[in-house]
């Protein structure tokens, strides 16, 4: 399974933010520069993560953006899943467009289902303070990749 550039965006962003020293604030065209990604396709995910409460956005001339919540109460699990939009496997995970003449019969499902669950379970064990443990290295590694 492979993640959107929508939910890899995210991850990262909050990657960016939890390195900061908080309650530090920062802007997207800087997140955008460390990790050389289109700065308006990182304004979108900065508006998703804002109206799902995981980061504020301070107006004006001195605002920027921070995390709303410490790392260690963002769960990555729930952020893959609000972030994702579509972690149907296959065309069978959806009754309504399935198309498959094997649907009803085939195993396939149950055991991708059940493989899905086992990814989500998984990254439900993790935080982003897990991601973000070595902060200073973090800074440093992004502080040069601006440059």
């Amino acid at each position: 399974m492979q993640l959107t550039s929508y939910t890899d965006y995210s991850l990262r962003m909050l990657i960016y933010l939890a390195a900061l020293d908080q309650p530090s604030l920062t802007s997207i065209r800087e997140i955008a520069n460390a990790y050389h990604i289109s700065y308006h396709h990182l304004t979108k995910v900065g508006h998703e993560l804002v109206k799902l409460g995981l980061i504020d956005s301070i107006k004006g001339r001195n605002g920027g953006i921070r995390l709303a919540k410490k790392p260690e109460d963002i769960n990555v699990g729930w952020v893959v899943r609000r972030t994702e939009d579509n972690l149907n496997l296959v065309e069978c995970f959806d009754p309504d467009s399935s198309t498959c003449v094997l649907t009803g019969s085939c195993r396939l499902k149950g055991v991708l289902q059940e493989a899905l669950q086992a990814y989500l379970a998984v990254l439900d064990q993790y935080t982003l303070e897990d991601l973000a443990t070595n902060r200073s290295m973090l800074q440093r590694i992004l502080q040069n990749a601006s440059d």
